[in-house]
């Protein structure tokens, strides 16, 4: 499951981020690692970008960035 599978308001747990080495060093550096909490806070009217809480930070991610980070 990756975060786009969320509703708002739901949370989940990263388990794994996939993609291309760019990206996940990209996400790595703003602080999405194995184990950290993930919140769905908004999802654009269109659905592109979805807006996340990480870490206590708000953080909107291209759909398709988003779905190379897994949850559980």
């Amino acid at each position: 499951m990756c975060i786009c599978d969320l509703k708002p308001g739901q949370v989940g747990l990263i388990n794994e981020i996939a993609g291309n080495e760019k990206l996940a060093k990209r996400l790595l550096a703003l602080g999405c690692v194995e184990g950290t909490e993930v919140t769905l806070k908004r999802i654009a009217p269109l659905g592109d970008p979805i807006v996340v809480n990480l870490r206590g930070t708000d953080f909107a991610l291209r759909k398709k960035d988003a779905e190379n980070i897994f949850i559980k």
